[in-house]
């Protein structure tokens, strides 16, 4: 595979060719994670939780409880910014160091400047979708909001909703979809290695989902079926979700990215390493964690 070289003069590492199941292999990691620590992967989970509760809440408060369903779409384009200490807690269990609720977030602190970048990019990203989640809606109810119970009978349970369904799940799903190319393999590289920039990251994640296009894909609607199952919950769910789609989002940066410190610049670039036997890496490419 050819040399990458972005403007920061950074090699961009090669991706490995994974075979389709592996993403099934990543949530077996990640649950292995979270069992072994528990307590922490849990707690942060309760508290992705409680902030749904609360925004909900919120938007119920000032009467824009219709905003549920794009904010859950919303959830899933910055969903892995705020996964990283998921990332920090894999890492370190995979090194064989010490976890903590601190040493959880030393990644932010590891390459702040970048992380920093990477998280105004999904909130533009976040707000135009929400943007244009209101237009749509607007189109569709006009200026005046519904209850909550009048959108959910209207938009699931009447045939004429039909349009409104699917250009609304198109739209969001599109948008979705952009965040998770750009940002699947960009944020754990990030907290992962301090030297790497936002743009190295950004080609880096965008590649591995093009080299690798139906287990991404199969991995991305893995996502959003356990996401969307910790939402359907009234975010019960999300006490696991979050910590499980977490921690094995940190073992698919492992497993399709060659490690970011083996690509010095002046080195010769690596090939993409074939897959072993049932889409493992080849004996002389396995990492730790």
């Amino acid at each position: 595979m050819a040399e990458v070289v972005t403007s920061f003069d950074v090699v961009v590492p090669s991706i490995r060719k994974i075979e389709l199941d592996r993403p099934w292999h990543w949530l077996l990691l990640g649950w292995r994670d979270l069992t072994r620590a528990p307590g922490l992967s849990l707690g942060l989970g309760l508290i992705f939780a409680l902030v749904s509760w609360a925004l909900t809440f919120g938007l119920w408060w000032y009467g824009y409880l219709y905003l549920v369903l794009p904010m859950a779409t919303g959830f899933m384009i910055v969903g892995p910014i705020l996964a990283i200490e998921f990332y920090e807690v894999s890492r370190r269990l995979g090194a064989g160091e010490r976890v903590s609720l601190a040493a959880a977030f030393a990644a932010f602190r590891r390459n702040p400047r970048q992380i920093a970048i990477m998280g105004f990019v999904l909130l533009l990203v976040l707000l135009t979708w929400i943007r244009i989640a209101a237009m749509i809606f607007m189109l569709y109810w006009g200026l005046e909001p519904p209850s909550f119970e009048e959108l959910i009978v209207n938009t699931f349970l009447r045939p004429a909703s039909l349009p409104f369904l699917i250009v609304g799940v198109g739209a969001g799903g599109v948008f979705a979809f952009l965040a998770y190319a750009i940002s699947v393999i960009s944020i754990p590289m990030l907290a992962d290695d301090p030297r790497v920039d936002a743009v190295t990251a950004v080609v880096t994640s965008v590649r591995a989902v093009h080299t690798n296009p139906g287990p991404m894909l199969l991995w991305a609607a893995l996502i959003a079926a356990v996401t969307g199952l910790g939402l359907a919950t009234l975010y019960l769910g999300l006490i696991v979700a979050v910590p499980l789609i977490g921690h094995a989002t940190w073992h698919a940066y492992r497993d399709l990215v060659k490690d970011p410190r083996a690509a010095e610049l002046g080195h010769a670039p690596a090939a993409v390493v074939p897959p072993g036997p049932a889409g493992n890496p080849s004996p002389g490419e396995l990492r730790p964690g």
